[in-house]
């Protein structure tokens, strides 16, 4: 059974007004940016990430956290504590104004303990997010 959008084109995502590229190095530093925000769980960290209208898919077909105020009021919601985790990444490719991240996560209270991901991250002009998306799974023994 295929997707219900087999044979549909997607439309590149105009939300931004953006059309400029964005270079390997602006999607690590925005990574490295979000990675200080995970570790100090600082609202304005957060926040400073997305653009007031973002979108956060936390897995590809849930709803999004949507705006600025929610993905910060969900994500503290589901935080992780300092020195629980571990995370490193690849960044793979960009397109546009698109980059396209591995992660590796190490999660000393989850279960399975580790998981790997794909983040599809969406900057704007300023190097804030409009929307991201993450795959994840956990890691098998």
């Amino acid at each position: 059974m295929g997707w219900p959008l087999s044979g549909h084109r997607l439309a590149s995502h105009p939300r931004t007004g953006h059309d400029g590229a964005v270079e390997r190095s602006d999607v690590a530093a925005w990574v490295d940016r979000y990675v200080e925000a995970w570790g100090s769980n600082a609202p304005d960290q957060i926040g400073a990430l997305f653009t007031d209208d973002a979108r956060y898919y936390t897995a590809p077909h849930r709803e999004p956290w949507t705006g600025r105020e929610a993905i910060v009021r969900e994500w503290l919601g589901r935080k992780d504590e300092p020195g629980e985790w571990g995370f490193r990444y690849e960044v793979l490719g960009v397109d546009g104004s698109t980059g396209f991240v591995r992660g590796w996560t190490t999660a000393l209270k989850d279960d399975p303990p580790e998981c790997s991901s794909l983040w599809v991250i969406r900057l704007d002009e300023d190097g804030r997010c409009t929307e991201f998306i993450e795959w994840w799974m956990g890691v098998d023994g």
